[in-house]
């Protein structure tokens, strides 16, 4: 397995069914933890989807309290855009767990206060924008990641 994206209260169902399309590209797991702005059923999460799905490796938590306590113990890094560490400085490792926000608001307050010390930003180059869509900053992170650890 290649890294473990987790999705803290994914708004959006066609940005997570095509985040699901990616883990599974890419040999990652799928973390979706609740509450959810779709339902799991949505005919939308699964179009972005299509048939890839039912392949797909995905754990689903209640809360954000029951998937840090789960786990816990692993190896995590955050992504913002108010960090100020760009993303290509990561030490890309087999399992990291690469943690993004919801699509209008991201990270609580709370996450980013914990994270503070492995919190990472995709540049961005433009002051028009704040940030970019989820489903395009997981699939450069992921790829990113990829890259350092097939060079």
């Amino acid at each position: 397995m290649a890294f473990n994206i987790v999705l803290i209260e994914p708004e959006i169902p066609n940005n997570t069914g095509n985040i699901g399309r990616l883990a599974l590209a890419s040999g990652s797991h799928l973390h979706l933890v609740k509450p959810f702005g779709f339902e799991i059923n949505d005919k939308r999460l699964k179009r972005a989807g299509l048939d890839y799905w039912q392949h797909l490796s995905v754990s689903i938590y209640e809360s954000i309290e029951e998937f840090f306590e789960i786990q816990a113990n692993q190896r995590m890094v955050f992504f913002s855009s108010h960090a100020i560490k760009n993303h290509w400085t990561i030490d890309y490792r087999d399992d990291l767990f690469l943690i993004f926000g919801k699509e209008s608001v991201g990270l609580s307050n709370a996450v980013l206060k914990k994270a503070s010390t492995q919190l990472f930003k995709i540049p961005l180059y433009s002051q028009h924008i704040r940030s970019l869509n989820l489903a395009n900053s997981v699939g450069i992170v992921v790829y990113e990641g990829l890259r350092q650890l097939h060079s």
